[in-house]
């Protein structure tokens, strides 16, 4: 299967993983929340060829992930994260725990405090319904909405061509 097919497959994990699925787009999104939004600055920060990341920008620009804007001088172009690039914020959270948990021999390389108290921000998955934390092994995964539309089947109170029923 091509790596474009891959955006057509009803699943919410394997769709995320086009647009956001390489390393320069993650280092990318991980730049502009330290604040860098000039297009000279990703590349002086990340070492990236001119290519990859006009490519990598174009992505995330077109996903709404990114924003093309007239910086406030009007000299230059700025990247700025969206709404849809900020909710991006807990995925780099759960890879950096991992990180400091499975790569990180000294200890962590960098503490991420949160200003009100001073305690440090972790990724946390938790259920909607009761609060408890949750991992792996407490979750079971059911047919949702999407794949039965993708199989051509009604969901819940609806007939077989998807009205209401």
């Amino acid at each position: 299967m091509r790596y474009e097919d891959l955006a057509d497959l009803p699943c919410s994990i394997t769709r995320p993983l086009v647009i956001l699925g390489d390393r320069w787009t993650l280092l990318i999104l991980k730049a502009s929340f330290a604040g860098v939004r000039r297009f000279n600055a990703f590349q002086s920060a990340l070492g990236i060829s001119r290519s990859r990341l006009q490519d990598r920008l174009a992505r995330l620009v077109e996903h709404d992930i990114l924003a093309r804007r007239q910086a406030d001088d009007g000299d230059h172009v700025e990247y700025r994260l969206t709404r849809k690039g900020h909710d991006t914020y807990p995925i780099l959270m759960a890879i950096r725990d991992w990180g400091d948990t499975y790569m990180a021999p000294d200890g962590p390389p960098a503490h991420y405090r949160h200003h009100d108290c001073t305690g440090e921000a972790h990724a946390r998955l938790t259920c909607d319904a009761c609060g408890t934390d949750v991992t792996a092994h407490d979750i079971a995964p059911e047919p949702g909405p999407g794949i039965l539309a993708h199989l051509g089947r009604p969901g819940p109170g609806q007939s077989a061509d998807g009205q209401p029923g």
